[in-house]
């Protein structure tokens, strides 16, 4: 890629710092001092990413942040509303995210990590939730993976015309077997336990005699 197409992709993305860390090493020399940091890519119409890296330097680990979060981009669905599609719940080690759809106007009701992924993605109008941690980087990626499982609406069309076509054909092969099955009984021969059944029906019960 060159140089003047980079400068094109970073200028359509937008960036966010969502978290640096100070994080230790222990080896047999002593203990090794690091950063790590989580940077988000979006470009605000439905593309989204997380990146995390470590470095010696605040910089350098935002550099390689930044570049990992790139190679993960993650097409979102986004509707007329700039909202989702429906009710999902989905759950990232010990991160549980509840996204719900809302009308134009409500908002971005939202908080944490999930805030910042919604708002890069494009997000205007959403309700969400957040149950079991706090933890920032696993919040984002929970949520990423949420908004990439939704099904597009060929999904559903394609679920719909498959459902139609099997009720067609079981219809179908219920007329079918309806007149083969009359057919089929009009032609048993009965045998003469069943000719002798009605008889012994309709003979009368004989009377016992009357005690004197």
């Amino acid at each position: 890629m060159k140089a003047g197409n980079k400068d094109k992709v970073k200028k359509e993305f937008d960036e966010l710092l969502l978290e640096v860390r100070r994080v230790t090493r222990v080896t047999t020399g002593g203990r090794r001092m690091s950063f790590r940091a989580t940077v988000l890519v979006g470009n605000r119409k439905g593309k989204i990413g997380v990146g995390t890296a470590k470095g010696a330097d605040v910089t350098i680990a935002v550099s390689k942040a930044s570049r990992e979060a790139y190679k993960n981009i993650v097409d979102v669905p986004l509707t007329k509303a700039n909202t989702v599609p429906y009710v999902t719940t989905t759950k990232y080690k010990s991160c549980l995210v509840k996204l719900l759809p809302a009308k134009g106007g409500t908002g971005l009701k939202a908080g944490s990590a999930v805030r910042s992924v919604l708002e890069l993605a494009g997000y205007e109008n959403m309700l969400s939730k957040i149950i079991g941690s706090n933890n920032k980087l696993n919040n984002a990626i929970v949520t990423i993976i949420a908004l990439g499982n939704y099904k597009h609406a060929d999904f559903f069309k394609n679920l719909l015309e498959k459902r139609n076509t099997v009720e067609e054909t079981a219809d179908d092969t219920v007329e079918e077997t309806k007149p083969v099955a009359k057919e089929a009984a009009k032609k048993v021969p009965l045998t003469t336990e069943e000719k002798v059944a009605p008889a012994a029906k309709k003979a009368p019960a004989k009377k016992a005699p009357a005690k004197k």
